[in-house]
């Protein structure tokens, strides 16, 4: 609807409070909208396609002055400056300020599993510039950032990560109005390579990695036989018998060899997420990288892991009730194993190269592994069987 947007107009059936949202556009000046809600009416400042400004709501503002910091706002914007420049002293924000108030909350409100870790490499990277503007933020800045952290050896990698979370915030700061445009957008990204060479055992390396899982687990359940029977001889309660695994370590390595779950969709995973019968694990959307609940199929030896470690754990709620991780136990691992260049994240590569060499399509492995989309499966595309090899014989001469 268009109408002028007055004082008048608001006394109107037109600008009444309605179930279904409604826009009114002012004919004396194109931008300027009155958002029409069941419970609010706002003002908004039309600054580019999709894109708004919240200027106030009606009772805090008249028309005339909405429409007048409408005008404000579009000039800001036609002048290249942010939208409320100079207006509430939205000029003078800092990227403290803005994170602290505003980006922290909405993170952790929207981004609950990744929030903590964003934050934390902003403050990491980014706290000496806190105390500046949002528009003091300039892209030789980052850029004079960027070529700091490549010259010192950073992987690009990480690089691109580590401005991926500074550009969350401007994107933030721009879609509220406090920034034009989002500056990292323009600065070049390092370089990576997309289908970079995976890392994954090969036959004799997972011989070796079983051989000492199971050699660790027959140690530590002589060290706990001989410590229960040190117990009785002392009339001291023993200590649970070690059934089948001397810890979560045996259970954690084999069941992300079998399921290629991430690290944190492990230690995550709860046994009322375990269907024995139905031969699934169900990964939440809340523990998921994608945030997409995904159901994974159990093969044998995860079946068998799962039941007997349910037997010899059942009283915990987690499969593996820990909270740190395994990086010192995995160490010690691979030392004993005689594995180098093996990270735990490489057990997931392992889980899906199996499945290509076997033949598996690459589509399924992207939904085993729960890939929101092929780009990251196809790094595993050149282990498929011979059919690029088998692609060029055909070209015999004529």
């Amino acid at each position: 609807m268009r109408a002028i947007i007055s004082a008048n107009l608001l006394k109107s059936s037109a600008a009444q409070f309605q179930d279904k949202p409604s826009d009114i556009r002012d004919t004396r000046l194109i931008g300027f909208i009155l958002r029409v809600e069941r419970n609010v009416r706002t003002y908004f400042a039309q600054v580019g396609r999709g894109r708004r400004v919240r200027l106030g709501r009606v009772g805090e503002l008249t028309p005339d002055e909405a429409r007048e910091r409408c005008q404000a706002v579009l000039g800001n914007v036609a002048q290249g400056r942010p939208p409320l420049h100079g207006i509430d002293g939205a000029e003078g924000l800092t990227l403290g300020e803005f994170i602290a108030d505003t980006y922290a909350p909405w993170a952790k409100a929207h981004r609950p599993r990744t929030a903590g870790g964003t934050l934390d490499r902003i403050a990491l990277h980014f706290s000496g510039w806190y105390s500046r503007p949002l528009t003091a933020i300039t892209m030789e800045d980052i850029e004079r950032w960027r070529l700091k952290r490549i010259n010192e050896g950073i992987t690009p990698s990480t690089v691109r990560r580590d401005l991926d979370g500074l550009s969350s915030v401007l994107t933030r700061a721009g879609k509220l109005g406090k920034l034009s445009e989002n500056v990292v957008r323009r600065v070049e990204r390092p370089r990576i390579d997309r289908l970079p060479k995976v890392r994954y055992l090969d036959p004799a390396e997972e011989k070796r990695l079983r051989t000492a899982l199971s050699e660790r687990d027959e140690e530590m359940r002589n060290a706990r036989e001989s410590a229960n029977k040190w117990r009785r001889e002392r009339k001291h309660e023993p200590l649970p018998t070690l059934r089948h695994y001397g810890d979560h370590l045996t259970p954690a390595v084999l069941l992300s060899m079998n399921t290629g779950l991430r690290r944190g969709e492990l230690l995550a995973l709860r046994w009322t997420s375990v269907d024995l019968k139905g031969k699934q694990i169900t990964i939440e959307g809340s523990t998921a990288k994608t945030a997409q609940t995904r159901h994974v199929p159990l093969n044998a030896e995860a079946l068998e892991v799962l039941r007997k470690w349910h037997e010899q754990a059942p009283a915990s709620e987690r499969v593996i009730p820990i909270d740190t991780g395994f990086k010192t136990a995995w160490a010690h691992l691979l030392e004993r194993a005689h594995i180098e260049h093996f990270r735990w994240h490489d057990l997931r590569h392992h889980f899906a190269s199996r499945l290509v060499q076997a033949g598996v399509p690459l589509n399924t492995v992207r939904e085993l592994l729960g890939h929101a989309s092929m780009a990251m499966t196809l790094r595993y595309a050149h282990l498929a069987p011979d059919q690029k090899q088998e692609a060029v014989d055909k070209l015999v001469p004529p």
